[in-house]
């Protein structure tokens, strides 16, 4: 999309949010799940560009939020399709019904309705399989080369590595790469717990030669300098990435430094039950202020600190908690 006809959509949003207090309620307590998480989004995207008129906002997994309606012969959201840059997707062909198993075919081409639609829209798509055979990760590579989407194959589910296979990132390249359009291939290392200091994590990146990095705005306790932003940006070969920052909208992490100690007795409403498949994740009300006001809108916010750490963009995990906000609905009808 033109650059100047997105400042012209996340504008209009601006403007549409600054009047919400002027709207009436809506006399039913029905939450449409899928347009409060596009909101949040669009929240995110309107307050970075506020301050970084070139920051990217790439929300992983549900793709479905593209469309406004449940199909995908529904109308384009263009309000969110202007607040987005790209759009990451798990599981693409490896890693839905396990590690190194392949996706459902039918799944698959499911999802590619969506992600080949957001392709012909202007977005990057960066898909990423979980599988560590090597036979698969080279089937991984070349099904997303020719969709022309980038592509990462995970060996371990908790992305806490660099992979030893490919040897060689795909499309290895010294070019200088300033926007998505210009990357062709992508680190995904948001866990750095093996690593035991910054120095060697920073040291371990910039001996490699990806064109895009995904990371944690921390190390342990300690939050990513600009200093060491910079650095991290520095491929091998004299070339240089693009690094993102990984933030989760859908759900609340208790080693987080926004977690209070008194919610593990006293939590707020917004905060629900924990994640039986991830320690320490719990879900929340998403669209809730006091959510939204740990994410975004400040200096002091998550968001904030990762545009004053020199990102140049966010990775947005568990947008698709809109699925089982609706499973409840459906199941309590």
């Amino acid at each position: 999309m033109h650059k100047y006809c997105r400042l012209f959509f996340i504008l209009t949003f601006s403007f549409i949010s600054s009047c919400k207090s002027f709207v009436p309620e809506s006399t039913s307590d029905q939450i449409d799940y899928r347009q409060e998480m596009r909101q949040f989004v669009e929240e995110i995207s309107s307050y970075a560009h506020s301050l970084d008129s070139d920051f990217l906002v790439i929300p992983q997994n549900g793709q479905e939020l593209l469309v406004q309606g449940e199909d995908i012969n529904s109308e384009i959201d263009q309000i969110y399709l202007a607040s987005i840059d790209g759009i990451g997707r798990e599981d693409l062909f490896y890693g839905f019904s396990g590690d190194d198993i392949a996706t459902d075919s039918a799944i698959t081409a499911m999802w590619l309705d969506y992600l080949n639609l957001a392709k012909e829209n202007g977005l990057s798509i960066l898909a990423i399989d979980y599988c560590s055979t090597p036979e698969k990760i080279d089937d991984s590579s070349l099904h997303n080369q020719e969709l022309e989407f980038l592509s990462f194959a995970a060996d371990h589910r908790e992305l806490d590595n660099i992979p030893l296979y490919p040897a060689i990132p795909f499309a290895e390249n010294n070019a200088t790469v300033r926007s998505l359009s210009q990357a062709h291939n992508f680190l995904y290392l948001i866990n750095p717990a093996q690593y035991a200091s910054k120095e060697e994590f920073i040291n371990a990146i910039t001996s490699t030669n990806y064109d895009l990095l995904v990371l944690d705005l921390y190390l342990g306790e300690a939050i990513f300098t600009k200093d060491e932003i910079e650095q991290l940006r520095q491929k091998a070969n004299g070339g240089s990435r693009l690094v993102l920052c990984y933030l989760s909208v859908g759900e609340a992490e208790d080693y987080r430094p926004y977690w209070k100690q008194e919610w593990d007795e006293n939590p707020p409403e917004w905060l629900l039950e924990e994640n039986p498949n991830w320690a320490g994740n719990y879900r929340v009300q998403y669209w809730n202020e006091d959510w939204k006001t740990i994410i975004t809108g400040s200096a002091d916010s998550y968001l904030g600190k990762i545009i004053n750490s020199g990102f140049n963009g966010v990775y947005l995990d568990l947008v698709d908690a809109f699925w089982e906000f609706e499973d409840e609905l459906a199941v309590n009808e």
